[in-house]
């Protein structure tokens, strides 16, 4: 029998018991100290605790004494394994649903689990805690009134800045979660995109080598290109655009041009950087090429 009982330092907790559902629990995103105490109570009370990745979820449990039955569902086994979890719950069990960091279905599978739940009539209630997406903001110095988060940005350029376009006109600031190994590669997108508006880069939030980056995409990609390399999970949080139209220096324009120039032909940049920049596609390449004639 499993013994339901979770650790806080030294001092040790029963679980008190919890009703029959799905307990949707927020994770820790980087410091495990960040676990809400009714977490802890429905992680050790639960039936069983679906995890996203059982050897990332064992290591948050050990921390805190927790011993329980830990299944597996994610991406490539939910498909198969959703009926049985169903069924369990219509006999009456609790299910713990946790990712790897963070607030579960942002980002992962189990949206269609919470959908399958309310289909069946069967309940399902959330046990909030850390978020990536709200600690960005929070630390961004962007406005926070009203934002709009769009995923993982695509891996290829060309999807990336037409994510980027298709919310130019959004009135919110944007949040996306990136790899560092695109990270200076989606920033020049930015730019492409939607032009010199502020960022802030926030990598590795709540651990050790918490870091945020302020400033214009341009200005945060030249700092991430002078290092060897760019480490750990990021979220980048967008400006949104400007109420007024403000005056668009030449060194802006340069730096759309440059930026754009990276991934695609004079044409194709041309295109983008005026519908970025709100110029027209005729300026935007008579530059390209005098830049072009200049460097020959």
């Amino acid at each position: 029998m499993v013994e339901r009982i979770y650790h806080i330092g030294p001092h040790r907790y029963e679980a008190t018991s919890i009703d029959a559902g799905l307990h949707v629990v927020a994770t820790p995103i980087g410091n495990l100290g960040d676990i809400t105490i009714r977490a802890l109570n429905v992680l050790a009370a639960a039936d069983y605790i679906l995890c996203e990745d059982t050897r990332v979820t064992s290591r948050l449990l050990e921390r805190y004494g927790i011993r329980n039955t830990m299944k597996p569902y994610h991406e490539h086994n939910a498909e198969k394994v959703r009926p049985a979890i169903i069924a369990a719950l219509h006999e009456g069990k609790s299910f713990a649903l946790v990712s790897d960091a963070g607030v579960p279905l942002v980002s992962d599978p189990g949206y269609r689990l919470v959908q399958s739940c309310i289909a069946e009539g069967l309940v399902v209630t959330g046990v909030p805690g850390a978020s990536a997406v709200l600690t960005a903001l929070a630390l961004s110095g962007l406005p926070t009134d009203c934002f709009t988060f769009i995923g993982f940005l695509p891996q290829k350029s060309k999807a990336r800045i037409d994510i980027l376009t298709a919310f130019k006109k959004v009135p919110s600031t944007l949040i996306a979660f990136e790899s560092p190994h695109r990270i200076i590669d989606a920033l020049a997108d930015v730019t492409t995109a939607l032009g010199e508006r502020p960022v802030a880069m926030a990598r590795e939030l709540t651990k050790l080598h918490e870091e945020v980056l302020r400033g214009t995409a341009a200005e945060v990609r030249e700092i991430l290109q002078a290092r060897e390399s760019v480490k750990g999970e990021i979220c980048l949080v967008i400006a949104p655009p400007q109420d007024e139209r403000v005056e668009i220096s030449n060194d802006e324009i340069s730096d759309a041009i440059d930026a754009a120039l990276i991934e695609h032909a004079p044409s194709k940049a041309a295109n983008l950087v005026a519908k970025a920049l709100g110029l027209t596609k005729d300026e935007i390449y008579a530059r390209i090429l005098k830049l072009k004639g200049q460097s020959e």
